[in-house]
């Protein structure tokens, strides 16, 4: 399989992948305080909808729970299989998380809206993950969840 393929997208390997996450791990997740940011309010969406939660916050070290669910600080500490990892960081702080994706190898990363790296996205493909690059999980959740 060439590695390109693991670079998703097209609609209905989107929609797929929207349905088959049912363990989502959100790396730079907000808090409540911060209710009001998409890092806050996305992964609370998915919450109420129903998939797993497990939030890995970038700052806030005196945090130790997010939506009720216990912080970790890195992907790797995280017990389990993830079927996604969801990331809000800037495209430009996306490379410092790569060991950390490569090590905790996710079925999936999704770099939201406005995110993209086009090196990590290779790098992650290249080891048989997944990736989605500048899409919000939340409005194709909405979209593809469902059916």
């Amino acid at each position: 399989m060439d590695w390109r393929d693991n670079l998703i997208d097209d609609e209905d390997r989107v929609a797929a992948l929207v349905r088959g996450a049912r363990r989502v791990a959100v790396l730079g997740i907000k808090t409540e305080a911060q209710r009001g940011q998409a890092a806050f309010y996305v992964p609370a969406y998915l919450a109420e909808a129903g998939v797993e939660i497990v939030p890995v916050p970038v700052y806030y070290p005196e945090v130790t729970a997010i939506l009720g669910r216990p912080v970790h600080r890195r992907l790797v500490d995280v017990p389990g299989e993830l079927d996604l990892v969801d990331v809000f960081r800037r495209s430009s702080d996306v490379p410092a998380h790569l060991d950390d994706l490569l090590a905790k190898k996710p079925r999936a990363v999704w770099m939201q809206s406005g995110i993209r790296n086009d090196e990590v996205a290779e790098a992650l493909a290249r080891a048989g993950i997944q990736v989605v690059q500048d899409r919000c999980l939340m409005v194709d959740h909405r979209a593809y969840a469902r059916g």
